[in-house]
């Protein structure tokens, strides 16, 4: 008798130390996980101070978009942040709770018999009539970003674009002063100097100047690419044969970069966009100079097929 009591009683200390064992690690476990999400919280405390001071480009730990410096991405910014969020973290609770409610309020001990109810004319007219309003509140202010992003107000500078395999060529029409057009090729990595961004940083970057409204034609020479600045709002498809337009107007100096968006090749990823933004002063002198650098043969216009607009092109590259 005394053996058994003996045998149970260590049994039993064997358990609970066990249990408690298991306890322990388990709340060393999660007292891990709590200082790692701290750790990491506190790390991303500095990379978005590091995101806010180098606009034009992503960093690494950053969340969230790059810095607007157009009124469109500042549109697109509001329309995300203030609109679509809310109401996607609205939705998402709504069902949460729904989800909630239905497990305690019809589960098998609480609702033993069920109901055998197929139709409710009220639940049919909500769960149509509620997600319609809520794609109305949705509508209203997207359509009046597309509106903003498709007319494309009087502009000061226009600049052709070319998607190419896999570099990109911008054209300045001589009316503005330009008639020159130059290739915007990837840095190799034994050409960077400090400060370039690998795989970002090119050996021609597109100029233009700060506060005034830039209008961006934009096609491709070969295959569909895609044009994109983050900073600026700007996406658009560079198609081969056809022209496409887009508009920008930055607010702020600096070097904004960009990348194509469409799998265009081998060196898809090599093909990088970048755009400085200077003031009006240093853009006349830029384009004075650039005159001279790129300049080569005669310039010939280019009619654009149901457009009113007459481009000026080269017949040759300018590197």
């Amino acid at each position: 008798m005394g053996r058994n009591v003996t045998i149970q009683t260590s049994e039993t200390f064997n358990f609970v130390f066990r249990t408690l064992s298991a306890f322990g690690n388990k709340w060393n476990g999660l007292r891990q996980a709590a200082a790692a999400l701290a750790f990491t919280a506190a790390g991303l405390i500095p990379c978005a101070a590091l995101a806010a001071d180098n606009a034009g480009h992503a960093v690494p730990g950053e969340i969230g978009f790059q810095e607007a410096v157009t009124p469109i991405a500042h549109e697109m910014h509001f329309f995300h942040d203030w609109i679509l969020l809310p109401v996607i973290i609205l939705i998402c609770l709504f069902v949460l709770a729904l989800l909630g409610y239905v497990v305690v309020r019809f589960n098998e001990n609480a609702n033993p018999v069920p109901s055998r109810t197929t139709h409710h004319a009220g639940l049919e007219v909500a769960w149509t009539v509620l997600p319609v309003m809520i794609l109305v509140i949705i509508a209203i202010p997207s359509f009046r970003l597309l509106t903003h992003q498709l007319v494309i107000p009087q502009s000061d500078i226009t600049v052709k674009v070319t998607g190419k395999q896999w570099y990109w060529t911008y054209s300045y029409p001589p009316d503005q002063g330009g008639g020159f057009e130059f290739d915007s090729n990837i840095k190799q990595d034994s050409d960077l100097a400090p400060g370039d961004l690998r795989l970002l940083a090119v050996d021609n970057e597109a100029v233009v100047p700060a506060g005034k409204v830039v209008h961006v034609l934009v096609t491709a020479a070969d295959v569909i690419h895609s044009f994109v600045i983050q900073s600026f709002g700007v996406r658009i498809d560079a198609v081969p044969g056809r022209m496409n337009e887009t508009w920008f107007k930055a607010e702020k100096e600096g070097v904004y970069y960009g990348q194509c968006s469409k799998i265009c090749g081998q060196d898809h990823a090599f093909m990088p966009i970048a755009f400085r933004v200077v003031s009006p002063e240093a853009y006349a002198a830029w384009i004075a100079g650039a005159k001279k650098k790129f300049a080569s043969g005669s310039i010939t216009p280019v009619e654009l097929a149901g457009n009113d607009t007459t481009f000026k092109t080269l017949p040759g590259n300018a590197r």
